[in-house]
């Protein structure tokens, strides 16, 4: 059972006025609130030190085994002020029980769900005020994060590990509407491989993602579209999103899962499919698929879910010696559609009837 995460508040919070202004245009991860949450665990004494903290730097050792072997983890999920003032978190539960996952594969401590839970609701309540109003699409992001901290150099998992939650307020993804994105279809780069760390959302995947970036941006696109690492040219994932495409016949349609990232709004997406007249499968899709149906109209939509777009229209792909758009080359009905009712969820504007709504404050 957790014991708690004890409030030390800080005694240099940063002003009123200077916080509003951040409000006002505050970006993505740009800006940090006033606490942070941290726990620590060793393999002797198990979890220890719980605590909502002044936000600090950290003080590491040269040798920090997270500095060498990048055995960390993190998390993202957001918290949203209603229209009566009160704060809510969106499937936090699925988000410990992801971040429990991605520690096994990593070999860090699992932490408690109630820990995770506890530590997160708490340095909300301890930051309320870093909670943007629900004027648009504004949040509170919340980062927990988990990386080993032991000063030593040896190969092997370890005995020290620092536990922490930041959060940054954010504001709407597509400031000025939501428009579609074109992807990069990469042949020299994947994200994952049978038996890798693909399902565990760690920070050397999102390293070794950085070249697929530019090598889209290079190709003038958005994003990057990975194909799987065996040659059969089934698609994996987008970018630091999961991939749905829409049929005309009204399926929703999503890579399986196995070496890709079991996202949250994925999750929700196929849950909330049939609430808007699709069909969700999870099934393998190749790129020879996806080509044939945006020619011959059997795909009519696509787009990436992910907790910082929510849902990312998708118009246009490139590759090596091609070039198609989807659909009308616009952002899709269905596609607007999921990403409005999963919004009007998370910020109270319609019945939650999946119980995913946490109340914090």
């Amino acid at each position: 059972m957790s014991s708690g995460f004890p409030l030390s508040l800080t005694t240099d919070p940063v002003a009123d006025s200077e916080r509003a202004a951040i409000l006002a245009d505050p970006g993505f991860g740009r800006y940090f609130t006033d606490h942070m949450a941290t726990a620590v665990w060793t393999r002797d004494s198990g979890w220890q030190d719980r605590g909502i903290r002044p936000l600090e730097p950290f003080t590491l050792h040269p040798s920090a085994a997270v500095l060498h072997y990048a055995q960390e983890i993190f998390e993202g999920l957001k918290a949203y002020r209603h229209a009566d003032g009160s704060v809510w978190l969106f499937r936090p539960e699925a988000n410990a029980r992801r971040f429990a996952r991605s520690a096994r594969r990593m070999t860090l401590p699992e932490l408690p769900e109630d820990d995770f839970l506890t530590s997160v609701e708490e340095l909300v309540r301890a930051d309320e005020a870093w909670v943007p109003a629900s004027d648009g699409e504004e949040s509170l992001y919340i980062r927990p994060f988990m990386f080993a901290s032991e000063a030593f150099l040896g190969v092997r998992s370890a005995e020290r590990v620092t536990y922490s939650v930041i959060a940054s307020p954010a504001g709407p993804y597509f400031a000025s509407g939501v428009t579609g994105v074109a992807l990069w279809v990469t042949s020299q780069y994947s994200r994952s491989a049978e038996g890798g760390t693909g399902a565990a959302k760690c920070g050397g995947n999102y390293a070794a993602s950085l070249a697929a970036q530019n090598e889209a941006r290079e190709h003038g696109c958005d994003q990057v579209m990975y194909l799987d690492s065996s040659g059969k040219s089934t698609l994996e994932e987008s970018g630091t999103m999961n991939l749905c495409l829409v049929t005309s016949d009204g399926q929703l349609v999503t890579p399986a899962l196995g070496r890709i990232l079991e996202g949250v709004t994925r999750d929700t997406v196929l849950a909330l499919a049939e609430d808007v007249g699709l069909t969700p499968v999870e099934r393998t899709i190749t790129l020879d698929e996806l080509r044939a149906g945006a020619s011959d109209g059997t795909i009519t939509e696509v787009f990436a879910a992910g907790t910082a777009a929510v849902i990312t229209p998708i118009v246009r792909f490139r590759g090596e010696g091609y070039d198609f758009a989807v659909g009308n080359g616009g952002p899709g009905k269905q596609t607007l559609t999921l990403r409005e009712l999963v919004l009007n969820i998370q910020y109270g504007r319609v019945e939650d009837k999946h119980g995913w709504m946490r109340r914090v404050l």
